[in-house]
């Protein structure tokens, strides 16, 4: 079973630049038409939120269209830039953005996995927490998919990544530790993803792993000083697959959307190892 995991698209409306230098919509043309040649092919795709970059109704249009050729069945959560009304309106025919009351969250089955989708946004704030409302969701839905291998997904990631400038903006630590003491309580649990960092990232977090993705666009630079200054860097747009085995549960491979030189074989018709 594979997964497919986007983040941090941050689409403009048609022609815009996000920050006066990136085509994003043209970014992510070129990754959906990647993930459509995968062989094989992903199951789902799992967009971990800042689907647009300012919330805007025209915006999430433009996501709608530019999503229209992906031929993989996908799940929207929604990141600290976004708007919960517009999403919704949107993609009003998606019944599992509609369902969560207050927030855009909800629980599918893709395969053998249950992936829970949490809404850790806070309107006009880049920071991001999960009140006890949120919270008390989630428990209801781990306890429901007891014994049921489980993928939890948030934008924001509840741990310290040494990027200064973006530890400010993270999940509010005090909702980070109840997460994490909710998930060691959940064994079942396989990964938590999220976004928002712009970078691949794993950590140990609440007795399982937590890992964060690069975005199909530009990405935060790696600067690990504590006043290392906001900004970003045109390297090579990518995704995450998350590979699912019963016998080995998940393992994550990050790939990159533009095509590199080979694959080039390492033996000889024979079998010999090439030298």
């Amino acid at each position: 079973m594979l997964l497919a995991q986007i983040s941090d698209l941050h689409i403009k409306r048609p022609g815009a630049l996000a920050y006066r230098r990136v085509d994003t919509g043209a970014y992510l043309a070129r990754c959906i038409a990647a993930l459509n040649a995968l062989n094989p092919r992903p199951d789902a795709v799992i967009m971990t939120g800042d689907l647009v970059d300012q919330g805007d109704p025209e915006q999430y249009e433009h996501l709608k269209t530019l999503l229209a050729p992906l031929d993989i069945p996908y799940f929207l959560l929604v990141g600290n830039h976004d708007d919960r009304a517009a999403l919704r309106a949107a993609f009003a025919d998606r019944a599992e953005l509609q369902s969560g009351g207050d927030f855009v969250h909800y629980a599918v089955d893709v395969g053998p996995l249950r992936i829970v989708a949490l809404d850790s946004m806070v309107p006009g704030q880049s920071a991001g927490t999960l009140c006890d409302a949120r919270l008390d969701w989630l428990a209801a839905q781990l306890d429901a998919a007891r014994g049921k291998p489980t993928v939890v997904a948030l934008h924001h990631p509840p741990f310290l990544c040494g990027i200064g400038h973006m530890d400010e903006l993270r999940l509010d630590p005090a909702a980070a530790g109840k997460l994490a003491a909710l998930i060691a309580r959940h064994p079942n649990v396989e990964r938590v993803i999220c976004g928002h960092v712009h970078r691949p990232m794993f950590v140990r977090f609440g007795g399982t792993i937590a890992c964060a993705v690069p975005a199909p666009a530009h990405q935060v630079a790696l600067d690990l000083r504590e006043d290392a200054p906001s900004a970003f860097m045109m390297e090579p747009p990518a995704y995450a697959l998350h590979y699912y085995d019963p016998a080995t549960g998940i393992v994550t491979h990050h790939a990159y959307v533009e095509a590199a030189d080979g694959p080039y074989p390492f033996y000889e018709p024979a079998g010999a190892l090439i030298d």
